[in-house]
């Protein structure tokens, strides 16, 4: 035996370490529930996925008449109204979703959007106001306009900041609009507006349909702009524009490098998302019937942000999920919705020790088809079963080491 060569190992005996190795990578990049739930669904095709969704929405929208009993709210809070509010907060963490889990900017004055919406609802619609009044459903492209106006104004001078400095900022902003609610005279402060506009349409009995007590088509509505939201942002994480923001999400520095101009996709970001946030705020102030400054304060905000986290920053179901486990915790266990901010807070705690990404993380392929063509090219081997510096199944791990 040369001194050069070294001593050879067989053929047999590597492949079986290297076939050990794979089984261990395999167990570990698998071994969590959530992952294997998630290879079976990349394993279903394009129509199986579609139509397990389309049962899982059909049951969505029987959720207020089914009124399952363990998961009821009844008889401490009305059903159908829990089941609204906790569409609101879904549609509210999957606008805030966009600037925290797409763009990465901690925005922690988000609550200010959601005003925006809800006063400009109000002062279109409610007799309170000495403003034009137009019809209710008319006042929802409005207020997502007007808060996209206030995202852009926000974000153009504050947006070169990062961190912390952001954070601070956008919470200052929260504030502001707070205040100039209770200071501005046409704004009325606490006393507010009463008898807010709401959808047309009178049932049999002569109440109206979108009765302030009636929470079943109010959630009806909110689902149905869930569904319509969660479809266009798809399609925006999958383009360009969401390519962007990852890249921004992770590393800003080296995304602009690249020829990313981050600070456009970051306006963008703030300006979608307040759109999102001023259509939640409308919903909202259409459905309470009254607006007044007492509901937007930075609890709120830090509510929305928890909502986001506990979900999943950067995944729009794992947003849904957050954001209805956040409105329906409180109202599900009455005895504990004085501890809710506890509470919570401790189980952000918990989550980001035992779960950092959240319960359901965001997925790390964001172009369509991006697995599916993946899988064509490169065969039904995953990249992530490969231990590091394994050789190709094609390639004999004998030969190599002997030669």
């Amino acid at each position: 035996m040369s001194m050069v060569d070294g001593p050879k190992v067989s053929a047999g005996a590597e492949s079986a370490r290297l076939g050990a190795d794979a089984s261990s990578v395999r167990t570990t990049a698998k071994g969590t529930r959530t992952q294997r739930l998630r290879d079976r669904w990349n394993d279903l095709t394009r129509p199986q996925q579609w139509l397990w969704l389309i049962v899982v929405v059909v049951l969505a929208y029987l959720l207020p008449v089914l009124n399952i009993p363990i998961l009821t709210t009844a008889p401490g809070n009305d059903w159908p109204l829990a089941c609204f509010s906790m569409a609101s907060f879904a549609l509210i963490a999957v606008g805030l979703n966009i600037v925290v889990g797409y763009a990465g900017l901690l925005d922690l004055g988000y609550v200010a959007f959601f005003a925006v919406g809800s006063y400009t609802s109000a002062m279109l619609t409610s007799p309170d106001s000495p403003f034009l009044h137009i019809p209710y459903l008319w006042t929802i492209p409005v207020a997502m306009a007007v808060a996209m106006f206030f995202g852009v104004v926000l974000g153009i001078p504050t947006l070169r900041l990062r961190g912390d400095y952001l954070a601070i900022v956008t919470l200052g902003f929260g504030e502001i609009v707070r205040i100039l609610a209770t200071i501005i005279p046409a704004m009325k402060g606490q006393v507010g507006f009463q008898n807010v506009g709401r959808p047309p349409g009178v049932a049999a009995d002569g109440i109206p349909i979108f009765a302030n007590s009636n929470g079943t088509p109010w959630y009806w509505l909110t689902l149905t702009v869930i569904l319509i939201v969660l479809l266009l942002v798809g399609n925006l994480e999958r383009s360009r524009v969401g390519r962007a923001w990852v890249a921004i999400r992770e590393d800003e520095d080296a995304a602009e490098i690249m020829g990313v101009p981050t600070f456009k996709y970051k306006v963008w970001a703030f300006a979608i998302g307040a759109a999102v946030g001023g259509l939640s705020g409308s919903l909202f102030a259409g459905q309470v019937g009254f607006v007044n400054n007492q509901k937007f304060d930075v609890q709120s905000s830090i509510l929305f942000l928890a909502a986001v986290v506990l979900g999943g920053a950067g995944n729009k179901v794992g947003a849904v999920l957050g954001g209805a486990l956040v409105a329906y915790i409180p109202l599900r266990f009455t005895a504990i919705a004085d501890y809710k901010y506890l509470i919570f807070g401790i189980a952000l705690v918990v989550i980001m020790i035992f779960r950092s990404k959240g319960l359901l993380p965001a997925r790390q392929r964001l172009l369509a088809y991006g697995h599916q063509a993946y899988r064509r090219i490169v065969g039904k081997s995953d990249p992530l079963s490969q231990p590091p510096g394994a050789l190709p199944p094609s390639v004999d791990p004998g030969a190599a080491v002997t030669r």
